[in-house]
């Protein structure tokens, strides 16, 4: 009735249903799985990887929802302060001191009436000079219903003012969801980034290991504070966060799915779940190329590209990779570009011996420097592709991974 014997088991139609789910189950699974293409997004901090899955976002059209802008639009105020506060907190490791005598009241473009929006108490410390900047206080002032006699006109700046001023971004607040940015942020931000020693710890950034976003965030500070002000896509690009956890961006590519797994904020702890990856199509290994000359968040007697290669090293060895395809991504291009005019790389790596101040040859040192490295040893055989990248571009990214996933 429904049941026979097998091996001496009694096997009902039910034991047989459920073996029938399971098989086809497994089916499932696997024709999934030969739809999806996973790729595992690895590399030192600060390297750009969380930009990438921001852009892959982008150039294969999944829109970022609501809440996510609302979230970017709050980091863009955290990444203002906060950076602002890491580089001022730096400055005695840089030996520099901030006073009012460095030039602090100096910010002001002679005979521009209109630009000396003149000092604020309560919703706007610090007079700062630029139409710009003085007519988006106008705007905001229409929005609060603010009287214009409440500004004071002046050209000094006292210690007290540099002292508020500091107040406020020591204190920053974490934005609620729909407000405006404090209008009272808009001088203070303005004239502390303007301030000669302000410009000369940015200058020795690498030093510090200070975020490489503030030069562009702090030249759009009316646009930031303007009413009803989102974040646009290039403002999304230069967002930071740390990450936390693992993430997943999914997007269509052709016929098949492809997943980019972040696991950016677990480096700390690789070996113990680094296998739970083994089964990724690729890894796609990010490496910021101004990193050559920067040291870490974490460690500033560490240098960040010596970081990276020794992480290169280790996942390119690791015994679960045998057999994945790496993608090497030497990223921030742009930066290093600069950078490189200024700062020798033989200084950081001695064993460099090209020409000095030339970007070309410095991007050549490190292909070949991460290609070697991947191929010493077991791993001879691996290929390795390598792409230079400027992951805030999405014109250059596209193209670049048009030609990764050909």
């Amino acid at each position: 009735m429904g049941a026979c014997m097998s091996g001496g088991v009694m096997v009902t139609d039910k034991d047989r249903q459920l073996h029938r789910d399971a098989e086809k189950e497994l089916k499932a699974t696997k024709a999934k799985m030969d739809r999806e293409t996973k790729v595992l997004l690895l590399g030192a901090g600060d390297g750009g990887k969380s930009t990438i899955q921001k852009q892959m976002r982008i150039i294969h059209n999944v829109p970022f929802s609501a809440e996510e802008t609302e979230h970017f639009r709050q980091l863009v105020f955290d990444n203002l302060t906060r950076g602002l506060k890491t580089l001022l907190d730096a400055l005695p490791d840089l030996r520099l001191d901030l006073i009012p005598e460095s030039g602090y009241s100096e910010v002001y473009p002679d005979g521009d009436e209109e630009g000396r929006a003149g000092y604020v108490r309560h919703w706007g410390p610090g007079e700062f000079g630029g139409t710009v900047i003085a007519s988006t206080y106008k705007e905001r002032m229409v929005v609060q219903g603010l009287e214009t006699s409440s500004i004071k006109d002046g050209r000094g700046v006292s210690r007290d003012d540099l002292v508020a001023d500091l107040a406020l971004i020591e204190n920053a607040p974490d934005l609620r969801d729909g407000e405006e940015f404090p209008l009272e942020y808009l001088g203070a931000l303005s004239r502390l980034w303007r301030d000669p020693i302000v410009k000369e710890a940015w200058a020795k950034g690498n030093q510090a290991a200070l975020p490489e976003n503030l030069s562009y965030i702090f030249t759009a500070l009316p646009r930031l504070f303007a009413p009803g002000y989102t974040p646009s896509t290039q403002d999304i690009l230069h967002t930071r966060a740390r990450t936390i956890g693992i993430t997943e961006t999914r997007f269509r590519l052709g016929e098949k799915d492809m997943i980019m797994v972040d696991v950016g904020g677990q480096k700390s702890e690789r070996r113990k779940w680094i296998h739970c990856f083994q089964d990724v199509t690729s890894i796609l290994f990010v490496v910021s190329l101004s990193g050559y000359d920067q040291c870490m968040v974490e460690d500033r007697s560490a240098n960040q590209m010596q970081d990276a290669i020794t992480i290169w090293e280790s996942i390119c060895h690791s015994k679960w990779f045998k057999e994945t395809s790496v993608i090497l991504f030497l990223n921030k291009d742009d930066i290093f570009r600069q950078k490189i005019k200024s700062s020798p790389l033989k200084k950081h790596f001695p064993e460099y011996d090209g020409p000095e101040r030339n970007a070309e040859a410095g991007r050549e040192f490190f292909k070949i420097k991460f290609a070697r490295l991947a191929r010493k040893g077991r791993g001879k055989e691996r290929e390795v592709y390598v792409h230079v990248t400027t992951a805030t571009d999405t014109a250059m990214l596209t193209i670049v991974m048009a030609a990764v996933t050909a």
